[in-house]
């Protein structure tokens, strides 16, 4: 079977609103800072020429519109984003298994979600650790796999991390 390289965007979602304290935590949307940030890291994905074919999330508001955030920044709509409720309070395997599900005809998967679960996730990836990762944080790896159920077990190489204070620590 040849081997394909297969690109992993792992993406929290944006800053949170905590304003309404009667929300359930699935319908908490995002912060003016949220909304300020999604389109600012899905310009720098575009700006140094990263490839994304699908747009995964989980279904929580906050994860949603950071997904739809860098749709719309990629020319796509709503309707393509893929919505997969594990995603949601997920945990490791969780993560493992909709990666593994993924469909093979594409290449360069962005997937959208939450904490703890996504730095524990990114954590498995490569030799590169995180304590945490921030709102609206990329962690990027490829793997040479011809298919997602092997992604993970062909082993992967960390390709970049980013987050939106990197380039601006003065907030």
């Amino acid at each position: 079977m040849s081997s394909v390289m297969k690109t992993l965007l792992i993406i929290r979602h944006a800053k949170s609103s905590w304003d309404n304290a009667n929300l359930n935590d699935i319908d908490r949307p995002l912060n003016d800072r949220g909304k300020r940030d999604g389109p600012i890291m899905a310009a720098r994905l575009i700006k140094a020429g990263v490839r994304i074919d699908l747009f995964v999330s989980s279904p929580a508001k906050r994860a949603r519109h950071t997904a739809e955030i860098f749709a719309h920044a990629f020319g796509r709509k709503e309707k393509d984003i893929l919505f997969v409720p594990q995603l949601y309070h997920a945990q490791v395997q969780d993560f493992k298994e909709a990666v593994e599900g993924l469909d093979d005809q594409y290449d360069n998967v962005a997937l959208f979600s939450h904490n703890p679960g996504i730095t524990a996730f990114a954590n498995i990836l490569s030799s590169v650790r995180l304590d945490n990762m921030p709102t609206c944080s990329i962690f990027a790896v490829t793997g040479n796999a011809a298919s997602w159920k092997e992604f993970l077990h062909m082993g992967t190489t960390f390709w970049f991390f980013d987050y939106p204070k990197r380039t601006d620590e003065k907030e």
